[in-house]
């Protein structure tokens, strides 16, 4: 079951930052179409969009590898089984935020499905489109939490520390500035 969960951790990681490009490719060539008089108003719609879907589908990847700020230096005062408890206690509650986040999400874009809700920018389309990506994003945010919750209820060390450990053993700090 690790294989496939990285991996879909990964790909939602790898479709955030086709997002980015996608958002880069779209203002250059907004840029120049502006230079040559064509109409790119919509591509403000657009990028306002795959900007939501960049924050949201890159989550669970930025949280299982270690990359989301977290207050340490609590934690690393505490011994190993309060540590633990700690950490139990913290995921038991981003858990329980993040799925209240996913069921509004989901049960917001649903409406927006059943209520044939329309963009009334320059680009019509019906927003439950544009919304999935939130949906999409804080479902696999709230996979990630409960999967290293029961990971260290199984006694493991979170991967998101495990990650970092052997980013900081290779000599590899960048993540930290």
């Amino acid at each position: 079951m690790r294989r496939p969960l990285d991996g879909l951790f990964a790909a939602a990681g790898a479709l955030a930052a086709l997002t980015v490009l996608a958002i880069f490719v779209l203002m250059i060539g907004a840029s120049l179409g502006r230079l040559f008089d064509w109409r790119v108003s919509w591509v403000n719609d657009v990028v306002s969009w795959l900007c939501a879907a960049a924050a949201f589908l890159a989550m669970a990847h930025a949280f299982k590898h270690g990359d989301f700020v977290r207050v340490t230096l609590l934690l690393e005062c505490l011994s190993a089984p309060l540590r633990r408890c700690v950490e139990l206690v913290a995921l038991s509650i981003a858990a329980v935020c993040i799925g209240y986040l996913a069921w509004w999400a989901l049960r917001y874009t649903w409406e927006s499905w059943q209520f044939n809700d329309i963009a009334n920018n320059m680009v019509a389309i019906p927003m439950w489109i544009p919304q999935l990506s939130f949906v999409v994003g804080a479902l696999l945010f709230l996979l990630a939490v409960l999967d290293e919750l029961l990971i260290v209820v199984g006694g493991g060390k979170p991967t998101y520390e495990r990650l970092v450990e052997e980013r900081h053993a290779r000599g590899d700090f960048s993540e930290d500035l």
